[in-house]
């Protein structure tokens, strides 16, 4: 089979959850004999020189074998398209590459592992050419701007309201503007009756109209065109809750978790000697990644027998987070059993873990349970996560693993401080990690698919 694979970005540039699983699925697929493409973006404004035409918005590299066709996307209004709400997930300049791209390659399969900065309208395309498609969601994109259904002041969401209203509220305050403030103070149901009322009508009554129009469209915009999918191979119980809430049709949910690599993971549980204790975190350094809850709740042991280590994109380009790395650096002090390890290559993610007592996960938003919890599970590395149902799922508390109320650095103290002074919990907890599904067994799972529908098809 030809099989086309889309991601909002991909590697080398980027190396995060979802840019991984895209690749452990293109390398199986390549195993077994398939031709894969990928198709994916780049955020233009990183980019050393302006592009000076829509026209070379779009390359393309190899990399381990797979064709990779790249869109240099830009929230700026183009020759066609002058909202930008609107080509954040409705580009019609990426539907017109995709468009090119199906016509040189001709793929049997779509699989859609993410759509930001490409848009759903490849999903219209997908159709307009018979082309069965599939979607995997690693985050809550589809119905949520922000992807992460985070609110401005912490909380977590649960997605669109009637009209949108609190997705107003959430990016005039994220505009940083002193009269957005004021947003704040009108509660939801009458911004969304407001804007229900004068939806047809709001270019004409407010200079943002426009976007406005654009923001309270884009749930039923994506949803539509998602519910003419195939199948969408949801990781698990949460999301499939989210979607369904959201609008999507819960016939087309499939339930498959994600798989990984497991070469090279060691069977059974860590053997220790000593009461020493490396704690370890893992993954993007950004707020709602919560590094800072896990700093602040190790300070509060100063004990001699722990370290932590942190491995994270410090000094990374701009896109990750420069100023909450800055302050992950004052927070941690003069502290010398705080250790800012830097980045890795995925293929040393088998000795990162292997160097670890204890893989810490405090994230402040719906995790879609990270790859980096299945790979410290392979190492037989216990987890200590946010209670957030993404996680809680495969973290089961006093299993495999603990849960901790998120943001709550003080009950996170408390459950480091047992793994330093309780001899027996961390080796309990190590020999009832399970190994997770293997890539290969995802793979199954999707070509089986996808074998079925072409068959039905011809």
């Amino acid at each position: 089979m030809k099989i086309l694979l889309t991601v909002h970005q991909f590697v080398p540039d980027y190396a995060s959850g979802t840019e991984i699983l895209t690749l452990s699925v293109a390398k199986e697929l390549l195993r077994r004999g398939h031709e894969v493409f990928v198709f994916t973006a780049f955020p233009a404004q990183h980019l050393a020189e302006p592009i000076q035409s829509d026209d070379l918005r779009l390359d393309h590299y190899e990399i381990e074998g797979i064709v990779v066709y790249r869109y240099y996307h830009t929230m700026q209004p183009t020759a066609n398209q002058a909202v930008v709400t609107e080509i954040e997930y409705n580009n019609h300049l990426a539907d017109h590459f995709f468009s090119e791209i199906i016509q040189i390659i001709q793929p049997d399969i779509i699989h859609f592992f993410h759509l930001s900065r490409l848009g759903t309208g490849l999903i219209d395309i997908a159709n307009k050419k018979s082309i069965l498609a599939y979607l995997t969601p690693t985050d809550f994109w589809i119905f949520c701007l922000t992807n992460q259904l985070l609110l401005n002041n912490g909380k977590p969401c649960m997605g669109p309201t009637m009209s949108s209203g609190n997705c107003v509220k959430h990016l005039a305050m994220l505009s940083g503007e002193p009269a957005a403030k004021k947003y704040q103070l009108i509660p939801t149901p009458l911004i969304d009756i407001a804007l229900t009322l004068t939806k047809n009508f709001l270019p004409a009554i407010h200079p943002m109209g426009y976007e406005m129009q654009a923001l309270i469209n884009r749930r039923e915009f994506n949803v539509t065109r998602v519910n003419t999918l195939k199948a969408i191979f949801s990781p698990n119980k949460w999301m499939t809750q989210m979607l369904r809430r959201n609008g999507v049709n819960a016939q087309l949910i499939r339930s498959s978790a994600f798989g990984i690599d497991i070469a090279g993971y060691e069977s059974g549980s860590k053997i220790r000697t000593d009461m020493a204790r490396t704690i370890g975190f893992v993954g993007t350094l950004s707020h709602h990644k919560g590094c800072h809850i896990l700093i602040q709740a190790f300070k509060q042991l100063n004990h001699p027998n722990l370290c932590l280590k942190i491995y994270g994109n410090y000094n990374r380009p701009p896109d990750y987070s420069p100023e909450y790395c800055a302050e992950l650096q004052v927070l941690a002090g003069d502290n010398k059993s705080i250790q800012f390890c830097g980045t890795f290559p995925n293929t040393e993610i088998v000795n990162v873990l292997n160097g670890l007592d204890v893989l810490v996960a405090p994230s402040l938003w719906y995790e879609n349970t990270p790859l980096v919890v299945y790979s410290a599970l392979a190492a037989h590395c216990p987890v200590l996560a946010s209670d957030f149902p993404g996680m809680s799922e495969v973290v089961l508390h006093e299993q495999n693993g603990l849960v901790f109320p998120a943001g709550n650095s003080n009950v996170l103290a408390e459950q480091l401080r047992l793994l330093a002074t309780v001899p027996d919990l961390l080796p309990r907890l190590s020999k009832n990690c399970k190994p997770p599904k293997s890539s290969m067994e995802y793979v199954n799972e999707l070509v089986a698919k996808y074998q079925e529908d072409l068959a039905a098809k011809n």
